[in-house]
């Protein structure tokens, strides 16, 4: 699986003075790239010092990096069950967690070319062949997607499904028109609002929250949590909002 290493740099208020060559690891969910490159950047404007290295991927092989033992500091996940699990194995600090942003699962169909679809019903349709969803195993998104079709609408649709290694996958198949339709977040149909459209909001039974917190083996456990704390300030949140999140 690829993943995408942005370097930000970045000065933590509760960790002190920067020193030079001090750096923090922030494993995040794929789909928050775009808005933790620009929190990043106004972090950095802000406060230089400490270099961030952002890590982002689905938020299930993002969990088992950190169990084998990856030197990751602070873990971003695009969904509770993630962070439930990793605090259950004890890898992350349950007093540092904080819920910073939520998400609304849409289904995304390309610009132009694509078959008529307003809802999943459409996607019964035998001009539809190929859904792009993230596959429930590892990938949040994957998991609402299950959860808000229900099971029987989910089998009866499983030939066509094209299983993605993130959500962003899944936008990029919608992207280049390999798919006619993709599960994705709203967020991520905004980054690439002149490629897809959004044909319909679903419904999930649970609603799509982003925890953060600390990793348990961290040793840069005050720097973390003033990261995960910065995630929940007002230019944070505003630049969150501005991706597509919060809605």
């Amino acid at each position: 699986m690829k993943r995408l290493f942005v370097l930000v740099a970045a000065f933590f208020l509760a960790a002190g003075p920067a020193r030079a060559g001090d750096e923090l690891l922030v494993s995040a969910a794929a789909s928050l790239v775009n808005a933790f490159n620009e929190i990043g950047r106004a972090y950095s404007e802000a406060n230089p010092g400490v270099k961030v290295v952002f890590n982002f991927a689905a938020s299930g092989p993002l969990l088992q990096q950190i169990e084998k033992g990856a030197p990751v500091d602070v873990f971003a996940s695009a969904d509770e069950a993630t962070m439930d699990l990793a605090a259950r194995k004890g890898l992350v600090d349950p007093a540092t967690r904080r819920d910073f942003t939520t998400n609304r699962l849409v289904l995304a169909v390309p610009a132009s070319g694509a078959p008529a679809i307003a809802a999943p019903e459409d996607l019964a349709k035998p001009e539809v062949r190929r859904i792009a969803v993230g596959n429930p195993a590892s990938v949040p998104v994957g998991r609402y997607t299950r959860d808000s079709l229900g099971q029987a609408r989910w089998e009866s649709l499983t030939p066509k499904f094209v299983y993605a290694d993130s959500v962003r996958q899944a936008l990029q198949y919608a992207s280049r028109g390999e798919v006619q339709a993709a599960f994705v977040y709203a967020s991520d149909a905004a980054s690439a609002a002149d490629k897809v459209r959004v044909a319909a909001v679903l419904a999930t039974p649970r609603p799509v929250v982003y925890p953060a917190a600390v990793v348990a083996a961290s040793k840069r456990k005050h720097q973390a949590a003033a990261f995960v704390a910065w995630l929940a300030a007002p230019e944070s949140q505003a630049i969150l909002k501005r991706h597509g999140f919060g809605g």
